[in-house]
């Protein structure tokens, strides 16, 4: 049975998450439609994160991608979202997600979009290195 388009990102244990170091995804096949014409929009994403305990699956990474393409989407929209449930699945310590989107009407567009994942505040009870407070 062939693949079937799905919104589900599936995930595995990151190898070395004692080590920050960037994963890097080119999905040159993205495709949706434009939500004001109806007319097919192409373009590339590409992912690039900082894994903490899970990376994504490439395979479910793929059919995610090709989720969006009977569906109507504004391009910064689009590369939101993809960030938003990339985080989502992932907790990564950083992520980016740019959509190189083709030229359309004359003008050629690229969003980005980034996460960082806030380091956590010191505790109330500790002073300024970490250390109980006196």
């Amino acid at each position: 049975m062939p693949s079937q388009p799905s919104r589900t990102l599936e995930t595995f244990a990151n190898p070395a998450p004692e080590r920050d170091y960037w994963i890097r995804h080119v999905c040159p096949e993205y495709t949706a439609l434009c939500p004001v014409t109806g007319q097919p929009d192409f373009g590339t994403i590409v992912i690039r994160y900082v894994p903490d305990r899970l990376c994504v699956e490439l395979k479910s990474l793929k059919l995610y991608i090709w989720s969006f393409r009977n569906e109507g989407h504004f391009f910064e929209q689009v590369t939101n979202q993809i960030l938003d449930d990339l985080v989502r699945a992932l907790a990564p310590r950083r992520l980016r997600v740019e959509g190189r989107f083709n030229v359309r009407g004359g003008i050629s567009t690229r969003v980005v979009a980034r996460y960082r994942r806030e380091p956590t505040p010191l505790s109330a009870a500790s002073g300024p290195t970490g250390q109980p407070a006196r």
